[in-house]
């Protein structure tokens, strides 16, 4: 395998989510302006592109566009969204599916209702699902997942005249890992996968007000208290008519993605009760104990998201640490190219050693993760170009060997060093005086107890994944597990969904119907008795 078949750009050498979601109800407050915060919380996510819709009880208006959350929206616009309810999305760009067509929230029409959609994560089975929407006359204008979400809940919901049974019978189509928010004119909805694989949680505002959103500092940017997570496979809906909570789909063995743990997540967000900084901090001192370096001087971080790894690791030996890289925390994702010799910079452009602190020293590196080792490469040769006399790199995560499928972008195994390498080959590429990653075990040590998808690690896929998603984007002699075993309900035809959906509609209009007769008569005897009282 030759370098160049797994090298990216030298600033996408990082595992990147592909988005982020927030939702708010909220009639006395202004919904736009809290959603456009929740997205500036949560800007970490994803930076391709930006959007909110909104409800104002008549209709929804979404505004989205390419760039930053700050670049998409100024003062006007917010001014011009006034309403009830908001969703909004940050989006993390991915191949073929760039464009303003992909920017979230999605809209789509269920007859005269419009509704906007927000999506987090990868539906494994669209393009299928896509196909058969197609060929039953139902038009696209992109070739996203989200899309398709859309339109099947509109679909099912035409046909179970219930918003919420549109999302559940969608729910029992889907594979993949998805939260997702939804607004129309006058309701928000949140849903997650039945596995839970992408995060979503619960705030509440003040009476009647809620949030919803990827992490929780997105919930302490707009002052809402901090709830639960959305349970996997549950559907949230809250209007004027109050908060209400049912299954969707029936819950199936959690896996939480692991990687929001080692990086996705803010170090300040929340998860069971522990901040991400303080597992991380307890994956660095883990790290310390199974892959010591006798004899350093000092530890450092990869600014910003190996710095509580970095912290731990040297508390753990009773090591100094210090700062031996400065961040450019200025530079974000642009439209702006550099030139081409800028770009052979390659990481200068975000980080700078610092000779004064580095020169004669024996260092230890500490980075949440090595994805590709373009990044780890360049810096280590800048540590020795300023003058450290060792260096040697440590991985707060294990070696990440297999491509994920459910919304992270390793597209294929061919991009990943650590299924190219051996450990002493990335040694060597790295330029390294020592290379050692924490083990799947100690991870899992240093996080709450629960389900987790740890697939990037190991290969155990949770959600079955079919063969056109999966086909040749896994190197020769590597066998992952679970690639086709998908549930019964997601292989069933759509048309035979909705015929249920119907069957189930028409059943939940005879018990309604059957229930205001016996409303009726009660109304009845109680007249009568009202009446006799009354002589």
């Amino acid at each position: 395998m030759t370098e160049a078949s797994w090298t990216r750009e030298p600033s996408d050498d990082k595992l990147h989510d592909e988005c982020g979601v927030f939702g708010v109800w909220a009639p006395s407050h202004d919904p736009a302006r809290m959603a456009y915060f929740g997205l500036r919380a949560l800007q970490h996510r994803g930076q391709e592109s930006a959007g909110i819709a909104v409800g104002d009880g008549r209709t929804v208006l979404v505004r989205k566009d390419l760039g930053l959350v700050t670049q998409v929206f100024s003062e006007a616009d917010l001014a011009a969204m006034p309403g009830k309810v908001a969703i909004g999305h940050c989006r993390y760009g991915t191949a073929g599916a760039k464009g303003w067509e992909s920017a979230q929230p999605h809209l789509s029409m269920i007859n005269d209702v419009i509704i906007a959609l927000a999506h987090n994560g990868t539906l494994v089975n669209f393009d299928a699902l896509r196909a058969e929407l197609i060929e039953m006359g139902i038009p696209f204008r992109s070739n996203t997942d989200s899309e398709v979400a859309a339109k099947l809940i509109g679909y099912f919901t035409q046909r179970g005249h219930r918003l919420r049974t549109g999302i559940a019978h969608t729910m029992r189509m889907l594979e993949g890992g998805y939260a997702m928010v939804l607004a129309r004119e006058n309701a928000l909805y949140a849903f997650r996968d039945p596995h839970g694989i992408r995060p979503l949680v619960l705030g509440r505002l003040g009476e009647g007000e809620w949030v919803v959103a990827s992490e929780t500092c997105a919930l302490d940017i707009v002052g809402a208290t901090y709830v639960r997570e959305v349970a996997p496979g549950e559907v949230i809906r809250i209007s004027d008519d109050g908060f209400r909570s049912e299954q969707g789909v029936p819950p199936r063995p959690h896996a939480d993605c692991i990687f929001e743990h080692v990086y996705f997540s803010r170090p300040d967000s929340v998860k069971d009760g522990s901040s991400f900084y303080l597992m991380r901090h307890n994956m660095g001192r883990r790290l310390a104990r199974e892959m010591p370096v006798v004899g350093a001087d000092l530890v450092i971080s990869v600014p910003d998201s190996g710095t509580p790894a970095a912290e731990g690791y040297a508390a753990e030996l009773g090591l100094p640490y210090g700062t031996g890289l400065i961040k450019n925390r200025y530079v974000a994702r642009t439209f702006i190219q550099p030139t081409q010799a800028l770009r052979q910079m390659g990481v200068r452009l975000k980080l700078n050693p610092l000779p004064d602190v580095v020169r004669g020293k024996r260092i230890v590196m500490v980075d949440d993760s090595i994805v590709r080792g373009t990044t780890s490469k360049q810096i280590v040769q800048m540590l020795r170009d300023a003058g450290a006399a060792e260096v040697h790199m440590r991985s707060a995560s294990p070696t990440v060997t297999w491509p994920c499928f459910y919304g992270i972008d390793t597209a294929s195994q061919d991009q990943l060093i650590g299924a190219n390498m051996s450990l002493e080959e990335m040694r060597d590429y790295i330029g390294a005086d020592s290379l050692g990653f924490l083990s799947p075990r100690g991870l899992i040590d240093c996080v709450p107890h629960g389900g987790y998808c740890t697939a990037c690690f190991t290969g155990d896929y949770p959600v079955a994944i079919p063969h056109s998603f999966y086909e040749e984007k896994f190197l020769s002699g590597y066998k992952p597990h679970n690639l086709m075993q998908s549930s019964l309900e997601s292989h069933m035809g759509i048309d035979q969904v909705a015929r249920e959906v119907e069957q189930d509609s028409a059943a939940r209009l005879r018990v309604d119907e059957k229930r205001s007769g016996v409303d009726e008569k009660n109304e009845a005897t109680l007249s009568r008795k009202d009446g006799q009282d009354g002589r």
